[in-house]
């Protein structure tokens, strides 16, 4: 028999996640497409329930957004200039509908490639929080999402929080699409930049949709390194290795074109990060 369970609290999703295989239904909005007309044989943990997952705290150390805080959220918070990939990735993230009831959480569970809060999480080092009813872990995201649909969450296992080390720099995300709205991305690129007297003193880029889990790009990143921030970071970026990625050939682009656009892309996710330290640096 089918069994749908809607826990109050984490401990009580917990204790019925130690009892056996469940599916998790939080924003709901890749579960039910997912379910098409099949009928229901697993059972499922409502988790709409823990309010305690939702909402963004600030701590000593780090900025820690709960599981089932919506791209909205994300989106209305007033967070530092670092998470402005992520906000514009939130807006990027289906219709505002979607962003309105989707989890962050639910973004990363998914793991698809094409998901667009993973490279903006990437660039800001973010982990994940998962918790059983015997103990917690803390994975940094790169060693959580494993590939196409697969992470590292173990039976018995609830993601409960994305935390994020209180980062530095400004921030921007660029996503090619076919079309401006409600598409799956081409190419998408996060990047991060922290500027010190003119000089980049560190970087971080990460490309989605041109392999099989989002990654970061330490080539780039190296070059990028000790340039100044008002000139040089495109040729940078030209003449950087991408050995990381491994695009594929789809209904919506080929490899060669991926790999031409992500190039442009990432120049222009850069100038834009470095834009803020520009009119920072002329007030």
């Amino acid at each position: 028999m089918i069994r749908y369970a809607k826990p109050t609290t984490v401990d009580e999703a917990l204790a019925l996640l130690g009892e056996g295989a469940w599916r998790i239904l939080a924003g709901g909005t890749d579960f039910y497409p997912a379910q098409g007309s099949k009928p229901f044989r697993d059972n499922v943990l409502d988790i709409n329930g823990l309010t305690t997952l939702r909402g963004i705290a600030e701590t000593g150390s780090h900025w820690v957004i709960g599981a089932r805080t919506t791209w909205t959220d994300i989106i209305r918070h007033p967070l530092p200039p670092a998470f402005d990939a992520l906000k514009q990735a939130a807006r990027e993230v289906g219709s505002e509908q979607i962003q309105n009831v989707a989890s962050v959480a639910g973004n990363l569970c998914n793991a698809s490639p094409a998901a667009d809060g993973v490279p903006g999480l990437l660039v800001l080092d973010a982990e994940v929080e998962l918790r059983s009813a015997a103990a917690t872990r803390h994975l940094p995201l790169p060693d959580f999402i494993l590939g196409n649909r697969r992470t590292a969450l173990q039976p018995g296992e609830l993601v409960t929080a994305i935390r994020v080390p209180k980062p530095i720099g400004t921030s921007a995300f660029v996503k090619l699409g076919a079309r401006r709205y409600l598409v799956i991305s081409i190419a998408m690129v996060a990047a991060r930049l922290v500027v010190e007297n003119g000089i980049v003193t560190d970087a971080a880029v990460a490309v989605g949709s041109c392999s099989a889990v989002a990654k970061r790009l330490a080539g780039v990143e190296a070059a990028l390194r000790g340039l100044p921030a008002e000139g040089g970071l495109a040729d940078a970026v030209l003449a950087a290795p991408m050995a990381e990625l491994s695009p594929i050939t789809d209904v919506r682009g080929s490899a060669e074109y991926r790999l031409d656009a992500v190039r442009e892309i990432v120049a222009r996710a850069l100038l834009t990060a470095a834009g803020p330290i520009h009119h920072m640096v002329a007030a």
